[in-house]
């Protein structure tokens, strides 16, 4: 019964965070948000192993921008893999994004993003930037609600997981589940919460 009702209070949740969400992407004036996400602060990118593979996302019309930060650590030497889904339902993996400067390298995913090619080499990520929904200032998130970066940061628990999001996304507090797994850490436009 907690898990029924912990699920409901997420949906009704996830509602409300996604309205506010686009509300507050709609008033940044286009010029500013083009300069927000520019690079990773230094804190975040202290918490980067030279040379490891970096997992980010594609990310959707409000969804903080990753796009740059993959742009950055490719120019550092890093990999850049980005989900990878065979069919709606599968497992999420990971395959290489061979240039984030060149989007036409990526192909349309099961669930209306972008993901690199079905013959892009397959990676596991070493550090993790993980898009939400919403997130509190002691770790919590909040995804979309399929439950893909659960079952693999579950499937990988040494892979430190940093949410990126906008400073509209914090919230009190969040109903969690014994699947729901701290971030790591949490950037937004105007802070980084954690390292937890």
């Amino acid at each position: 019964m907690e898990a029924v009702d912990a699920g409901l209070a997420k949906a009704a949740l996830r509602k409300a965070l996604r309205t506010a969400r686009r509300t507050h992407v709609a008033s940044i004036e286009p010029r500013v948000k083009a300069l927000m996400f520019s690079r990773p602060p230094s804190p975040l990118s202290a918490l980067v192993p030279q040379g490891a593979v970096i997992g980010l996302y594609h990310a959707g019309e409000e969804e903080a921008p990753a796009t740059r930060y993959a742009c950055f650590f490719h120019e550092d030497g890093h990999a850049i893999a980005l989900p990878w889904f065979e069919a709606r339902g599968a497992r999420m993996q990971f395959r290489r994004w061979a240039s984030p400067h060149l989007d036409e390298l990526l192909c349309p995913d099961p669930y209306g993003s972008r993901q690199p090619p079905a013959d892009a080499e397959l990676l596991v990520p070493e550090i993790l930037f993980v898009p939400l929904v919403g997130f509190t200032d002691t770790g919590a998130r909040l995804g979309q609600g399929g439950g893909h970066y659960d079952r693999w940061l579950a499937a990988h628990p040494h892979v430190p997981a940093i949410g990126i999001a906008w400073d509209s996304q914090l919230t009190k507090a969040l109903p969690t589940e014994t699947h729901d797994r701290p971030l790591t850490a949490v950037v937004t436009p105007t802070r980084i919460y954690g390292p937890f």
